[in-house]
């Protein structure tokens, strides 16, 4: 048996988070990815530093955040209008890191609308330490296909 085998090595989902399977194209590099929608319509996602997301000095490379802030900042126009969309700017502050084995969240708040464009507040976190911070500008595009509902 390896030690990747080993049950007190494996890596246990926090409770309400799902992944995202997004296993094609640009996910699957930056991936795994996990999500929780909360009752309240609210949203974090998130994902596990490894060593694919670091840099020379062992933190998380700060593309990969850039990257997760993203997915994380911009998903918050998919929940208010079920639409696409693409990033037009994405403006962020690096306020701290985080290592391999650390489990990284991150949120978005639409804060402003003018037609199709959103402006989102976000902030990316470890535990009590804000990572990021920033803001992003996206730009709606077609309506997203209903999901297939659970059986």
């Amino acid at each position: 048996m390896t030690d990747d085998l080993l049950e007190e090595s494996a890596f246990r989902l926090p409770e309400g988070y799902e992944s995202m399977n997004w296993v094609r194209g640009f996910g699957r590099q930056v991936g795994p990815l996990y999500e929780r929608i909360n009752a309240d319509g609210t949203y974090t996602r998130a994902f596990l530093v490894q060593d694919h997301h670091t840099n020379g000095m062992g933190n998380c490379h700060g593309g990969m955040l850039m990257a997760f802030a993203d997915v994380a900042f911009g998903h918050a126009v998919s929940m208010a209008e079920h639409r696409y969309w693409v990033t037009v700017r994405l403006l962020t502050d690096f306020l701290s890191s985080a290592k391999v084995g650390e489990w990284v969240e991150g949120t978005g708040e639409v804060i402003g609308r003018e037609e199709d464009f959103y402006t989102v507040q976000g902030r990316i976190w470890c535990g009590e330490r804000t990572i990021m911070t920033g803001t992003g500008v996206f730009k709606t595009l077609g309506e997203r296909p209903a999901k297939p509902e659970a059986k």
